[in-house]
Formats: C-alpha cells, sequence, structure tokens
C-alpha cells in the first residue's frame, strides 16, 4: 500500500520497490517530512520527544559502528580497484544474493519508509540514492543527513544506489558468510547496500560516504572525511581532517566563519563542495560556552539524539552522563546552525588542517607541513584513544587510520594522498598540523590543550597572522613550529619545554616516531622517496 498525499508524503520516483524485488510490502511510506517521522517513531515507541523538541533515540548493544561486520561483494566490475584488506573485507556474490533473497521475505508485510535524496551538494557529482528502512527515526536520520530534493526533483527521482537497511533482520553466520547477526554489505555492481542487525544509524551514514569514497576518485575528485567553512569570501576556504574527539566539528562551527559541513567533502576542479545536508556530532559533556552552536541544536526540533540520557518526568537533557556510551551523537540539520552555507559550496582552501589529539604529549599545537610531510600525515592519520573511551582502554594507544578515515575508504590509501598532493600544488594550499591533544607531559601527567588556545592558533592561521612567523623544525618529527601565535603563551608552542623532564619527553617523542615507521611500512611500497623522507626520524 502506497501512503497518500494528505498522510504527509510531499512526492515520489516513478520508480518503484519492485524493481528490487521488494514486493508483497505493507505500507509504503515515501519521503514523509520530519513531523510525519516524529509522530509515528514516537507512536511505534522508536523514540521520546525531549524538552523543547528533539527527539531522543537509543541504539541498543550497537552504539557506534561495527567495523568487523562490514564486507565489500567481490565482483568484476570493482574488484580491480577495492583496497582489499581488514577495511574492505571481500563478501561472495553468492552469499549477498543468499542474505537479499531473506531479506526481502522477511520485509513481506511490513511497513516500510523510503527516502530519496541526493549525496553531494554539487549538481555535477551528486549521487542520487535511495533509503529504504523499517524505522521511522532512521528515515528521519537519512532525511537530515542527506540533502533533500524539491518536490519536482523528488518526482523525476532515479536512484544510483539503494541502501536498504533492516535493523531487527539479522545474519545467520553459518549460512550467509557474515561474521554475526550484525552485516553491513556495499555490491558496487548491484547499485545496493544491505544492512541489517544494528540500531545504530551511523551506519546509513558511512556506506554513503564510502559509495562517493569509491565513486568520486574515480571522476578526478579528492574525497575527503574533513569539516569544512570559509571566511569573507567563498574563496577564502579552509579543510579540517581528523579522526573523532580531535576537534573536526567543533573548531570548523566558528562563529566568525560560515560553515560547508562538519564530515564529509569532495574537492573537485570547481573548489569544496559538501556530501551532506545535516551534521553528526558527538555530544558528551557538550559545553554551552565552548561549542554553543552546536550545543544549542541539542535544543531544537528535529534534532535526532542517540543514546543520551533524558529524565522521564520532565523530559530534560542530560548531557554529561555517559551511561549508556561515550558515543553520543546529535544528527540535526546544517540549517540549525546559523551560519551555515545551505548550498554546500565554495572554493578551494587556502588552508588544510590536520587535527590530532595526541595523548603521548609530544606533538607541537601548531606546525606547518610542507606538502611532502603532508603526504605522509595523511596517510598516517594519527591520533591517540585515552582510558575510558573503549573498554580495556587504561593507557595511551596510538592510534592510525589512513586519510583520517581509513574504514570509509574503499581505494588505495595512496589514491587519495596522490590526489591531495595534486590539489596542494595545483592550488597552493597551505597545510597545518594542529594538535588538540596533551601538552607538559602524556595524558594522566600532562593536561588537555585548552580550546581556547586551539581556536586561537586556528584563527591565527587562517586570518594569515602566521604568514611572516619565523618558524624552527623540530629535531624528531621535522615540522616546523611557529616562533610565536598571537593570544597562545609561546612556551605552550614547543612541547618539550612544557615538559618537567626533558630525557623523557625525548625518550617518548622518539617512541612515537617509531610507532609512525612501524605503521607506514605497509604503503611504503608505493610511497615516492619524498615522502618517505618526510618521516619523522626514529634513532
Amino acid at each position: 500500500m502506497v501512503i497518500h498525499e494528505h498522510e504527509h508524503t510531499v512526492g515520489r520516483s516513478h520508480i518503484g520497490l519492485e524493481a528490487l524485488g521488494l514486493t508483497n510490502l505493507g505500507q509504503q511510506l515515501w519521503n514523509l517530512t520530519a513531523p510525519a517521522l516524529y509522530e509515528r517513531a514516537i507512536r511505534t515507541r522508536e523514540a521520546t520527544l525531549a524538552h523543547l523538541g528533539p527527539l531522543v533515540c537509543r541504539t541498543g548493544s550497537h552504539t557506534g559502528r561495527s567495523p568487523n561486520d562490514k564486507f565489500v561483494v567481490k565482483e568484476p566490475t570493482s574488484e580491480a580497484n577495492i583496497w582489499w584488506g581488514t577495511v574492505n573485507k571481500p563478501f561472495s556474490e553468492e552469499n549477498f544474493e543468499h542474505i537479499f533473497k531473506r531479506m526481502r521475505s522477511y520485509l513481506e508485510n511490513q511497513d516500510v519508509y523510503i527516502q530519496d535524496c541526493y549525496v553531494g551538494a554539487d549538481p555535477k557529482y551528486r549521487l542520487p540514492l535511495r533509503v529504504v528502512t523499517q524505522r521511522a527515526w532512521h528515515s528521519l536520520f537519512a532525511r537530515t543527513m542527506f540533502i533533500r530534493p524539491s518536490r519536482e526533483e523528488l518526482n523525476s527521482h532515479v536512484p544510483e544506489f539503494t541502501i536498504i537497511d533492516v535493523p531487527a533482520f539479522t545474519a545467520n553466520p553459518e549460512e550467509d558468510g557474515t561474521n554475526s547477526g550484525t552485516f553491513i554489505l556495499l555490491n558496487i555492481a548491484r547499485r545496493l547496500v544491505l544492512i541489517g542487525g544494528t540500531e545504530y544509524a551511523g551506519e546509513i551514514k558511512k556506506s554513503a560516504f564510502t559509495l562517493m569514497n569509491y565513486l568520486m576518485p574515480l571522476r578526478g575528485v579528492m574525497s575527503m572525511h574533513c569539516s569544512a567553512n570559509y571566511g569573507a569570501t567563498k574563496d577564502d576556504a579552509a579543510v579540517f581532517f581528523g579522526l573523532s574527539g580531535t576537534g573536526k566539528t567543533t573548531l570548523s562551527a566558528d562563529p566568525k566563519r560560515t560553515l560547508i559541513g562538519d564530515d564529509e567533502h569532495g574537492w573537485s576542479d570547481d573548489g569544496i563542495f559538501n556530501y551532506e545536508g545535516g551534521c553528526y556530532a558527538k555530544v558528551i559533556r557538550l559545553s554551552p560556552t565552548g561549542e554553543p552552536e552546536i550545543y544549542q541544536t541539542t535544543r531544537r526540533f528535529g534534532t535526532i539524539l542517540e543514546n543520551v540520557t533524558i529524565d522521564a518526568e520532565t523530559r530534560r537533557l542530560d548531557l554529561n552522563d555517559d551511561s549508556l556510551t561515550e558515543n553520543t551523537r546529535a544528527a540535526y540539520p546544517i540549517s540549525h546552525i546559523s551560519n551555515a552555507d545551505l548550498s554546500g559550496m565554495c572554493g578551494h582552501p587556502k588552508h588544510v588542517i590536520f587535527l590530532t589529539a595526541d595523548a603521548f604529549g609530544v606533538l607541537p599545537p601548531i606546525a606547518k607541513l610542507t606538502h611532502e610531510q603532508a603526504m605522509y600525515h595523511f596517510i598516517s592519520g594519527y591520533t591517540a584513544k585515552v582510558a575510558g573511551t573503549e573498554r580495556g582502554v587504561s593507557e595511551p594507544q596510538a592510534t592510525f587510520s589512513t586519510c583520517f578515515g581509513a574504514p570509509f575508504m574503499a581505494l588505495h590509501p595512496m589514491v587519495y594522498a596522490e590526489l591531495l598532493r595534486e590539489k596542494l600544488r595545483k592550488h597552493g594550499s597551505q597545510v597545518w598540523l594542529i594538535n588538540t591533544g596533551w601538552t607538559g607531559g602524556a595524558y594522566g601527567v600532562g593536561s588537555r590543550m585548552k580550546l581556547e588556545y586551539t581556536r586561537a592558533m586556528i584563527t591565527a592561521v587562517l586570518e594569515g597572522a602566521l604568514a611572516n612567523v619565523p618558524t624552527h623544525a623540530d629535531p624528531i618529527f621535522g615540522l616546523h613550529i611557529p616562533e610565536s601565535v598571537p593570544n597562545v603563551p609561546s612556551e605552550l608552542l614547543n612541547p618539550r619545554n612544557t615538559w618537567a623532564d626533558p630525557a623523557a619527553y625525548d625518550a617518548a617523542a622518539l617512541d612515537l616516531a617509531r610507532r609512525f615507521h612501524a605503521n607506514f611500512e605497509k604503503y611504503a611500497d608505493r610511497a615516492t622517496d619524498e615522502v618517505k623522507i618526510a618521516a619523522p626520524v626514529a634513532k
């Protein structure tokens, strides 16, 4: 049954679900608006309405992504391009068809929600996408995170890829060839992504990102796990690479600059464009003073809050409560940020900023990189986990995620690195490394770099205040450290000087340098000599 116009649908494509073999369904709920999806999610007890209007949802045992359950179907059209290994694990065509057949049978007589949307703000490169799910709040998540077509565009929408998300349907590992009951299966040839056994909506977003990371570089577009903003004009642009917890979303939400997007972008010959129409921010211990723009989104209709604690009587939130997970999240339309550019497009970046949270307290808080150093650190994608963020982590652990987003990179890392080098050289972008982690010692001894200092450093970069400031090279990492930065104490700029025991710093720095070398070995066969020379000194 197709829901009628008066029941909140706002238009639909002439391409139906029958094309995918989805038949004998219950209600087909096409492109419902946010209020209609709110009503459905609350009526079916998928979600709770919080004070001031956000929707609060629980994701059960899956409070984050399930990387061990993600596979790419090994098939002739994409096999030669995929970076096979622990990130992109192969899955057979036969097992894919088997599990898809069982999923189609499971969905018979079930109501499904369909959102037709786009990934990619630039009309030249946007991907028409369809998301089919059994959860109203997952449909709202897709509507929020992707780019919504106009009514006219909806009527002519032809999806190039479809994500079918059925959280209550689980796999049988022995029968289906999966690792567990949870699965995320990408099939490039069939233009399909199947998701099951997890309530975590982020799998929808990141599956679409993985598709773009496959498709865009083949068209000469640099696909990036980064945030982006611009200053007085669209040509005064900057991008911020960084893994979770490094400040990518926080630091790009700058009231003095215009936000393009917080997480996923393409860099084409015309400039930067956002892949998404929404933002997906961590909100654990969110500060109303340090992160006012993001904080305000947690108090608005249209925001989805995942695993945030809520008082059952007052319906007020407790953003400091991590009893369910450290990975509490807010998904909200980018229009919730008052200074966002809804076109999702800007010029080429003048500055490229790599964010790391070094829990060893070794890297400088700010440094300028050569283009060869930029490629080395981009391929390395370094940050560090600290105690308490994951079960079993009791001391700092070095984490290397190539291209600052390894779980979503479908092609070999050198494909993205070479595209980055090409863009940097062509457009003369300056690259900076910003350490938002520890100073004065490692985690447990030193202290976290103050957000006000990090903001001051980024402001100095973006306003050109460091253009003529002398630098000196770090003896181990070779990074070019400015002698001074406005509104930042000079003693913080050289990390060795902040340690009580300089010899202990030297030992820690050498240890981290060796970790960089060990990690880079798996990429060295495709790296140029110029990039290899940019490695830290590890002797």
